[in-house]
């Protein structure tokens, strides 16, 4: 488990074909299949995220990238 404070630099693809995380070198690839609208995409990121750090949802917090591909999180 990660320790609070970590920050995880996310690429995230939306609109996907499947909800499926890749850790490539140490970088997070997050594919999602909603929308980004809303913030329904970062909503399923998080979700994901969660589930695979083995945390709760509200124990990540999106700190840059709200509108963007590449996001970065904070392990609260």
């Amino acid at each position: 488990m990660m320790e609070a404070g970590t920050l995880l630099q996310v690429r995230v693809t939306p609109k996907a074909a499947a909800d499926r995380l890749v850790v490539e070198e140490g970088n997070y690839r997050i594919y999602v299949t909603a929308v980004p609208e809303d913030g329904k995409a970062n909503k399923a990121v998080i979700a994901l995220l969660a589930k695979h750090l083995g945390i709760a949802k509200s124990k990540l917090e999106l700190v840059r990238g709200e509108t963007a591909r590449d996001k970065v999180f904070r392990i609260l």
